[in-house]
């Protein structure tokens, strides 16, 4: 493994950084103003992956496009407040730019909003590439974002990894032709990716180092 991966490719929201909270609080404030009290935590982890925009057709498909400008509004005003880190990530993923891996970020959110919690978390001097919701025609599961990024970066399927933590980056780096891992701090759980058999699943990103064959000081 240590003499094939030069590229690896992230998704975003629950992977790089803790934006768990965010997003439920988003949710539930947008479902409540619709539907009250209809909706709980629980209720909307299932709402944590795919486009904002596929998510309420299935809910409301009349007043999608207002649901999802309602969502954006309120996660953007609340960004700052509710966004954390996770353990390892800032040191890992520096460790890897400095080892000359390729790094970019593969997500189904907008670019604007990610360059925003990377600055936050002061990741955005090391990404190459973004390939963000409106880069693209089809979003995860979809291969074309994870090609996308790939083609960007001048690297082969076979010599790059998708990580994240949800089954759209696990199947988007399958159909892609990429390796794939799972991480085990997912909302959703690590039960819950292992479903979908990533070829490694990391307990925590310093994890990703040890696979690709750098060592952890």
């Amino acid at each position: 493994m240590k003499n094939r991966i030069t590229t690896l490719l992230f998704d975003f929201d629950g992977t790089l950084i803790d934006t768990n909270e965010l997003i439920i609080h988003s949710f539930l404030y947008t479902l409540n103003a619709y539907y009250p009290g209809r909706y709980s935590r629980e209720d909307v982890l299932i709402f944590n992956g795919p486009p904002l925009i596929d998510t309420f057709l299935s809910i409301d498909p009349e007043r999608a496009e207002e649901m999802t400008a309602k969502y954006r509004t309120y996660n953007i005003q609340q960004h700052d407040a509710l966004v954390k880190e996770f353990p390892g990530v800032y040191d890992t993923i520096k460790m890897l730019k400095e080892h000359r891996f390729k790094l970019g970020i593969v997500s189904t959110k907008m670019k604007d909003t990610i360059k925003k919690g990377l600055k936050l978390a002061k990741l955005d001097p090391f990404f190459d590439v973004i390939v963000a919701l409106d880069d693209v025609k089809k979003a995860k599961p979809d291969p074309e974002p994870v090609q996308k990024a790939l083609r960007l970066l001048g690297s082969k399927p076979e010599e790059a990894m998708m990580i994240g933590d949800n089954y759209h980056d696990i199947e988007a780096g399958k159909n892609a032709g990429t390796f794939s891992a799972g991480v085990a701090w997912s909302a959703k759980g690590r039960a819950f990716l292992e479903q979908y058999n990533p070829d490694f699943m990391l307990e925590t990103m310093t994890d990703l180092a040890e696979i690709v064959g750098v060592h952890v000081k």
